[in-house]
């Protein structure tokens, strides 16, 4: 890591946002060392204990600080922390810059709640991969704790900064049931209202990680994130975040809780020695492994976990559902015209977050740079220029969120044509309302560029909806091709007949929304010119809700729709087969 006053310092075996390197022949400086050393260099802010545990109410004060946050729509983790709705911010001087990326922010978050109320933090300095792997951000048995630290006594500005080199999503990946050789940081909660809340972390194992902000009284579980440039978004829970098997440790994840032992307490208040010990899984009320396994019979092996089943109300239900539901205290309950609102909105926002990420990167210089003559050992985990400025990964869960929202559509439509007691609407005509929603709340969607040449380009949301499998993800091309320009808006476009080309041959790159962080990606460009394993798909999914919509009898009319299956055989089938 840099230190303040320009020096370097390397933090042994202590994974970043890297593959762990292999450890130099003379040991670097220890954690200890280095926050030692750099906690001088800082604004005072001594992390002091005031409180041997965290109550439950200063848990509940910590979800207010992260609703807060949530609230308050700051766009980067530095404005979050510096914003009004921060019970905290007199306490930073004005010229202290927070920043974190998606996996750091759970732990800033926490740890600088903690610091600020005098409350014990301790946390996994160093994990290790069980097995053999190329990065242990994917390891596909998971990791395991292998060091902790307590940082207590240092500067807490020297903290935040050290959390950003220790803490990668390889932290987070750890099987719920694991706890040697030293505990994991979180615990498997329960799918509950109770448990499910703000603070709670989401960790996707294809590399993402989030914090609940808000539950709404319908189940649905608002989340914000960071980046690597260290923007803020939000978002809510769906299938962007993918189920894997247990040792991979993805899901819901609460804090677990911590204990100051065998300390002094001063006469100021303050705790002095002792050491922080972690609650085991069996002594913590909330922790279950449903999310992994089901509510039903536990599969007797863990690479069984896909075949455990959820269900809801006597009905098996997709573990998506499942979570809705529980979360909304057992009713699964769906209003489709407001959903289809909601999900186009999100959409949009999300557009919009990404354009925030390619106008980084064209004002950083990528796009003036020359293609690498290949692609990184990975698109979506990688490192550098790449991983700052590129949006593979953020791309495709913004075309999986589309496609999302087309399959909803027609899951609605299939729910009111079977009178399922799981959609609440009243109207006469589904897929015409829905489909007035869409063009509602599209027709309030603008997204507008700058091209190479300086003017500006505008557009709506049905006309991103046709570029999505357009738009390139390469920073070093140029805006045009990041938005998917053709024809005369491509015209200014300065890249020469090599990026062209590179752009061309990404395009079975485009089409795929699942992020596979495990295939070989270094690829040259006459390779890329044809689909295969790590080089993308030939087609990409179908997301144009608006014209399945228009297709549907009594759509454009006030007649209700035909309540019948298209045929028998979609008939027998639960709804997501039927498409």
């Amino acid at each position: 890591m840099t230190l303040p006053d320009g020096r370097t310092a390397t933090v042994q075996a202590v994974p970043g946002n890297a593959p762990a390197a292999v450890p130099a022949a003379t040991p670097g400086p220890s954690p200890d060392q280095i926050l030692a050393a750099t906690s001088k260099n800082y604004p005072s802010g001594a992390y002091v204990l005031k409180s041997d545990r965290w109550s439950d109410g200063d848990e509940k004060e910590y979800e207010q600080f992260i609703t807060e946050l949530g609230e308050s729509g700051c766009a980067t983790v530095n404005r979050c922390l510096h914003d009004p709705r921060n019970p905290f911010r007199g306490s930073d001087p004005a010229g202290v810059a927070f920043a974190a990326d998606c996996a750091d922010l759970p732990y800033y978050l926490r740890f600088y709640f903690a610091w600020k109320r005098g409350l014990p933090f301790s946390f996994a300095s160093e994990v290790e991969p069980r097995g053999h792997t190329r990065d242990m951000r994917y390891t596909a048995a998971g990791n395991r704790v292998t060091a902790r630290l307590n940082p207590v006594g240092y500067n807490g500005y020297a903290v935040l900064d050290f959390l950003r080199e220790a803490i990668s999503s390889a932290t987070y990946r750890i099987h719920p049931e694991l706890e040697t050789p030293l505990a994991q940081d979180f615990y498997s909660p329960a799918l509950t209202p109770k448990a499910i809340r703000p603070g709670t972390v989401i960790y996707d194992p294809n590399g993402h990680l989030a914090t609940v902000w808000k539950v709404e009284r319908n189940g649905r579980i608002h989340y914000l994130d960071a980046h690597p440039d260290y923007s803020v978004t939000r978002g809510y829970y769906d299938v962007r975040f993918v189920r894997s098997s247990p040792g991979m440790g993805a899901g819901f994840k609460n804090w677990r809780p911590q204990t100051l032992v065998g300390a002094k307490k001063l006469a100021d208040g303050a705790y002095k020695g002792g050491s922080i010990v972690l609650a085991a899984n069996k002594t913590v009320s909330g922790f279950s492994v449903e999310q992994f396994f089901g509510n039903g019979p536990r599969p007797a092996e863990d690479r069984d976990w896909k075949t455990g089943t959820f269900i809801l109300n006597n009905e098996v239900v997709t573990y998506y559902d499942y979570v809705r539901g529980e979360i909304a205290g057992g009713t699964l309950l769906f209003d489709p015209v407001r959903e289809i609102g909601d999900m186009v909105d999100s959409n949009c926002a999300d557009l919009h977050y990404r354009g925030d990420a390619v106008t980084l990167a064209i004002t950083a210089g990528l796009n003036k740079r020359g293609e690498p003559d290949r692609l990184p050992p990975n698109i979506y985990g990688t490192e550098g220029d790449w991983e700052t400025y590129s949006t593979p990964s953020r791309d495709a869960r913004l075309k999986t969120a589309f496609k999302e929202l087309y399959d909803s559509a027609k899951r609605f439509l299939w729910l009111a044509q079977h009178k399922d007691p799981k959609l609440a609407y009243k109207g006469t005509n589904l897929a015409a309302d829905m489909l007035t929603a869409y063009d509602t709340h599209a027709a309030q969607c603008q997204i507008s560029y700058l091209r190479s040449n300086g003017s500006k380009v505008s557009f709506g949301y049905e006309e991103a909806r046709r570029r999505l499998f357009e738009m390139s993800f390469d920073p070093y091309q140029c805006p045009e091709r990041r938005w998917g320009a053709k024809g005369d808006e491509l015209a200014t476009c300065p890249d020469g007949a090599n990026k062209a080309a590179w752009y061309e041959a990404e395009k079975f790159l485009r089409n795929q929304i699942d992020r596979t962080y495990d295939a070989r990606m270094d690829f040259g460009l006459d390779a890329l010119k044809t689909p295969g394993p790590g080089k993308g798909v030939p087609t990409p999914p179908e997301t144009d809700v608006r014209g399945w919509l228009i297709a549907q009898p009594g759509a454009q009319t006030a007649r209700r729709p035909q309540n019948q299956p298209k045929n028998a055989e979609q008939g027998k089938k639960p709804w997501w087969q039927w498409f």
